[in-house]
């Protein structure tokens, strides 16, 4: 039996427990205000720009724009939390995608539809409530995600539309790609009509006063699944130069046509080979035929259950060779390793039970940053899979903080639910901890069946959402 992470109560249960696992993650006893000195209240350099604190909001992908793809009051309303949010760095706020056919959704906002006016109106909604709650802006930097879910896309409700770098010999079948058919995978051609989307989307938020953009390049999103493109022909495949090629291109093109503009990346760490249900649990697809694993990046390829970071920490230094000014740090895939990607303790409709304590996850990627951070000295880190600690993702964050394996910490599910907390931390208010994120996994399972994602159990507003929240019990009902 998995233990709740709300059962414990004090850090030195929790503690004591992890270290029970092997899982060491560092955990203050206290959270500190920033007037009792927390490590999350130091400013962060960040492309010469002064980061107010060390609290990150990362993007998430909204399912709740126009059909177009341009921004409606229920996302506005999302972007006004993250300004109330009281970090100082909001590193995209939303996945945005750059050409209509690469939206995982057909309700994301997409680039041409929502242009230079759809996004000012995303940026004045989250940096009026900042001013008004906070006073200043000069400590506030804002980032606008730029993306192709590749694999992953779906941009009407017809069904995916799949556009990838290559064939996967697991993962075609399962999202319905025809392996015998070259027809979904992207030309060179193609790619080089999708640095010019690049480059415009870039064009349009720059124009609309955004600090920053960030070139996504995880989840097995499309960027993401170039990196491993070994068996891919041409320049965009093969060796480690090839596989790089699309994203370092975009990023030196996106730098030249945008001075002004600051360029993050949104990077996996490392992978694992995916990962299904079965039965009442999930395990690894079968791989034995398929080694080496020449599919993933960041993977073993002599045993693709285990990570390497010999090319993620390459890369790394290549992004800060070239102008990156930060990277933000996660692992895997939401769609084919979610207990890798984002620890919970309740899967999504279209996942499996855990099947290791989640803390077993959060230790993972917090280990590896870790040791990306050592490697790259000079390049700031923002840090994942923190939600999951719960009531003691601050007394964590803290500690990591201040030990130097991480820059700033990234919150995603748990802003979501209660957006306040960096705020509430800093200013030494208790947590509400009726509102903190306990992983019920809602807001993925909700999109997962075409409908709004956000926090239905704690948020009131979904709460009291219809027809949604209705048909979100109804599908947990049948799960």
């Amino acid at each position: 039996m998995i233990p709740r992470i709300a059962r414990f109560r004090s850090a030195a249960e929790l503690r004591s427990h992890l270290a029970a696992i092997a899982a060491p993650i560092p955990l203050d006893d206290d959270v500190l205000s920033a007037a009792a000195g927390s490590p999350l209240a130091e400013p962060l350099a960040i492309g010469g720009r002064a980061v107010g604190n060390r609290w990150c909001i990362h993007p998430m992908e909204g399912w709740d724009a126009t059909d177009a793809g341009a921004p409606t009051p229920t996302l506005l309303r999302r972007w006004t939390r993250f300004g109330e949010s009281g970090a100082k760095l909001v590193w995209g706020g939303e996945a945005v995608a750059v050409v209509a056919e690469g939206r995982a959704n057909p309700n994301q906002l997409c680039a041409p539809e929502c242009g230079v006016a759809g996004y000012a109106e995303l940026l004045t909604a989250l940096r009026d409530a900042h001013l008004a709650k906070f006073g200043t802006l000069d400590d506030l930097v804002v980032a606008l995600q730029l993306t192709h879910s590749g694999r992953f896309s779906k941009p009407t409700p017809a069904g995916r539309s799949p556009r990838i770098a290559y064939h996967h010999p697991l993962l075609d079948a399962r999202h319905g790609v025809n392996p015998a058919d070259d027809a979904c995978v992207l030309t060179d051609a193609d790619v080089e009509r999708l640095i010019e989307a690049y480059i415009a989307a870039a064009r349009d938020a720059d124009a609309a006063g955004f600090d920053m953009v960030d070139i996504k390049a995880c989840h097995g999103y499309l960027l993401h699944e170039f990196l491993s493109a070994r068996g891919r022909p041409g320049p965009y495949g093969g060796d480690f130069a090839g596989r790089t090629r699309l994203l370092l291109g975009i990023i030196e093109r996106v730098r030249a046509a945008c001075p002004r503009l600051l360029v993050g990346v949104r990077l996996s760490l490392f992978d694992v080979v995916p990962w299904h249900k079965v039965g009442d649990h999930g395990e690894p697809f079968p791989f034995a035929d398929h080694l080496p694993y020449d599919c993933g990046f960041g993977v073993d390829a002599r045993d693709p259950t285990r990570m390497d970071l010999a090319e993620p920490i390459a890369l790394l230094q290549l992004l800060r060779d070239r102008g990156v000014v930060a990277v933000n740090l996660s692992a895997g895939s939401p769609y084919t390793v979610p207990h890798i990607q984002r620890p919970a303790a309740f899967p999504p409709s279209d996942g499996y039970p855990p099947p290791e304590d989640p803390l077993l996850g959060v230790w993972r990627q917090i280990d590896a940053c870790r040791q990306a951070k050592a490697a790259v000295p000079g390049l700031p880190l923002v840090g994942s899979g923190y939600s999951y600690l719960q009531d003691y993702a601050v007394h964590a964050s803290q500690a990591i903080v201040r030990a130097g394996w991480i820059d700033a910490v990234g919150l995603g599910r748990m802003v979501l639910s209660y957006p306040e907390l960096p705020a509430d931390s800093l200013a030494g208010r208790p947590l509400v901890r009726g509102l903190i994120c306990r992983t019920f996994s809602d807001c993925t399972t909700a999109p997962r069946h075409g409908l709004r994602s956000g926090c239905y159990p704690l948020d009131a507003f979904y709460k009291r959402l219809e027809p949604e929240a209705s048909a979100l019990k109804a599908i947990k009902a049948d799960s």
